[in-house]
């Protein structure tokens, strides 16, 4: 054995006990340092807190920064000094610290900004929507349909259904395999029990319904299920969601100090912190009464688009103020999902503030924005990027439009992202590009950190009548090219990629459909079109003006029933197709419809039909446009078209809503 001399560094539990120091008060991945008696001792006690003690030393006392993947900096300097540091312990706010970002890859980045993943926690990486991973509706839904949510009336087994809770085999198949996965991994002491992710497909039966309705909350099924594991294994913990309709508590029983809460806010909006909107306020009522009867308690924040990763998403405001509300409320474990792909929305800025707060809720988000642009981006180009963030956070805050995790940069046109707006925001890239053109690194990173507002502009401008189709041309090429040039490619949760979308913008948004004869022809319904998608009715379907894969004003919806109308092309004239402009999009219950007819007249008394389309259905989850023809057998006079769209009722089994009424929306018919 070595004993140390003054000077050394120790590092380690070996040098236990030290005067003074209670390593009872030092929590799992906290850590104690010292330059006391001129040694630097660096002491963890459980999970990681000896590496993060050393990652301490290297970022707060020699100026290391790790800003992202590949991205590390340092000061060349002969000379490492310390001060005197008395006996610091630093413990996290949360135990548990997830973010997401493609930085992560990096296994020195994840360790450096003390962040976790859930396979390394939950057995078998099941942390989450794991009802129909555990009991699969795949291999008991058609011979045990009686384990499944009842829905409108029947039985519906599927991925998105949930389980029928008060079923006692349901809880003997599952307890069983859940002793089997604790068994199988040995080192794990932590499973979720929790909801798929489907809307609205909670159990009605009467049993489950009973429970709900004496706890004043659909949480009460869940709870009392999910309880009964945990007394059956008490040295086990079990987390569950508390998501969409079970966000609310129940009102007598108490989860066990073993159920782990997993709390959700995915249906807040981000303009402003949780408590200042009513969104927000509503799951902040939601939260205090989680932790009025629970102390473990796993917050899932969202600050994300998930329907546009390159979208503008000024949230860096709400961030710190945020998570300081968490950890108020018991809040243990925290995910601080954000867009995190390469391209996103200030992606590195994002993973690097969040992950700082997610040690330490206290910290000055705008001091670490301010330190990251400098480092990451230059000193030359950091005022430029520091001034478009508080500009568009302004601009957002000014046009009193929600912030929503399903956006798109149609959702902001009137608002953060009018042209004005823009106009601002490319004078500050022309300059930050401009002061950073003499570093390299500098110059791809300012040129990648402006890649949400070249597509906010495309996004935007097929909108409105194009007027100038070369320009907007250029300017699709030119994003593609720097998306290409930068490495970029995925634009949104689904995983679309920037190439397939440039491709089909320019098909669908610059090619030339003069030749439709049903172009500014006025409409009228039989079926009057469903809220929220009748906007503009009277010229939405024949306005040339073609939406958006998120529904907007330019998408007409009927949920649940057919929808019938007439076309009036003004005089008679000679029709021989009609083709019809789908959009599916799951998340927002809307799916294809079963057929659409078409019937022809020239005086609007006799009408004589030409088309009955079947469509074929479509399980692929991913939104997209479907164009849907219907050819007549002849050339026919017409004058007046009857189009009838037959829905297809309630969503299918493989949908997240299933059983619910479904949507179809259509935002321009064709007629040639």
């Amino acid at each position: 054995t070595v004993s140390p001399k003054k000077g050394d560094v120790l590092i380690g539990n070996f040098q236990l006990p030290i005067k003074g120091l209670d390593i009872s008060h030092i929590k799992e991945d906290g850590f104690y340092i010292s330059t006391e008696d001129d040694f630097l001792r660096i002491i963890g006690n459980t999970g990681n807190g000896t590496i993060y003690g050393a990652v301490t030393i290297l970022e707060d006392y020699f100026g290391v920064r790790y800003y992202a993947k590949d991205a590390c900096t340092y000061p060349i300097t002969k000379n490492l000094n310390l001060p005197l540091i008395n006996g610091k312990i630093d413990n996290p706010d949360f135990r548990y610290r997830q973010t997401q970002a493609y930085s992560l890859r990096d296994p020195y980045y994840k360790l450096w900004h003390r962040l976790e993943e859930p396979r390394e926690v939950f057995a078998e990486n099941l942390w989450v929507h794991t009802f129909d991973a555990l009991l699969p509706s795949k291999i008991y839904g058609k011979t045990h349909p009686e384990y499944y949510a009842l829905i409108n009336g029947e039985r519906r087994p599927g991925w998105a259904s949930q389980w029928c809770l008060t079923n006692p085999d349901v809880f003997e198949i599952v307890s069983h395999r859940v002793d089997s996965i604790f068994k199988a991994n040995p080192d794990k002491h932590i499973i979720s029990i929790s909801q798929n992710d489907g809307h609205d497909t909670y159990c009605t039966c009467d049993n489950c319904t009973e429970i709900n309705e004496h706890e004043g909350s659909l949480s009460g099924s869940i709870i009392h299920f999910v309880n009964k594991l945990a007394e059956k294994f008490p040295d086990k913990e079990f987390s569950t969601l508390a998501y969409m309709y079970s966000v609310t508590p129940p009102k007598h029983i108490k989860p066990l100090p073993n159920v782990n809460i997993m709390l959700c806010n995915i249906e807040c909006s981000r303009e402003v912190t949780l408590q200042e909107n009513e969104t927000g306020k509503k799951f902040v009522k939601d939260m205090e009464g989680w932790a009025k009867i629970s102390d473990n308690i796993f917050v899932w924040d969202y600050g994300i688009d998930f329907d546009s990763y390159l979208s503008p998403f000024p949230n860096f405001h709400v961030l710190q103020p945020n998570m300081e509300l968490f950890k108020k409320n018991k809040t243990t474990m925290h995910f601080s999902q954000i867009a995190g792909s390469k391209g996103g929305d200030f992606s590195e800025l994002r993973s690097y503030v969040v992950s700082k707060l997610l040690w330490n809720t206290s910290l000055d988000t705008d001091s670490l924005t301010k330190e990251f642009l400098r480092g990451y981006y230059g000193e030359d180009s950091a005022h430029y990027l520091y001034d478009y963030i508080k500009l568009r956070e302004g601009a957002l805050m000014g046009s009193n439009i929600l912030l929503g995790l399903y956006d798109t940069p149609v959702s902001h046109k009137t608002g953060m992202l009018n042209p004005p707006m823009i106009r601002r925001y490319t004078e500050l890239f022309d300059k930050a590009e401009e002061a950073s053109k003499n570093n390299d690194l500098f110059y791809k990173r300012v040129k990648e950190c402006r890649l949400p507002v070249q597509y906010s502009e495309l996004e935007i401008a097929h909108t409105y009548p194009i007027t100038d189709v070369n320009e907007l041309e250029r300017k699709l090429n030119f994003f593609r090219e720097r998306a290409n040039e930068l490495n970029v490619s995925i634009l949104d949760e689904q995983g679309k990629i920037i190439n397939d979308y440039c491709d089909l913008y320019k098909e669908r948004y610059l090619t030339n459909r003069s030749n439709n004869l049903a172009r500014g022809a006025k409409i009228e319904f039989i079926t009057i079109p469903d809220a929220p998608y009748n906007y503009n009715t009277e010229k939405s379907l024949t306005d040339g003006i073609l939406g958006a894969s998120a529904p907007s004003g330019e998408w007409l919806g009927w949920q649940n029933k057919d929808g019938e109308f007439i076309i009036d092309l003004g005089e008679v004239k000679k029709v021989e197709r009609v083709d019809f402009d789908f959009l599916q999009r799951l998340g927002s219950w809307a799916l294809l419809p079963k057929s659409v007819q078409w019937s022809v007249s020239t005086d609007k008394k006799d009408f004589r039909q030409m088309g009955n389309q079947r469509v074929p259905e479509d399980r692929d989850r991913k939104s997209k446009f479907v164009s849907v023809s219907s050819p007549a057998s002849e050339k026919v006079d017409a004058r007046y078209i009857k189009i009838k769209i037959e829905t297809i009722g309630l969503c299918p089994d493989w949908h997240l809503a299933v059983g619910h009424p479904a949507w179809f929306l259509i935002d321009e018919v064709f007629v040639y």
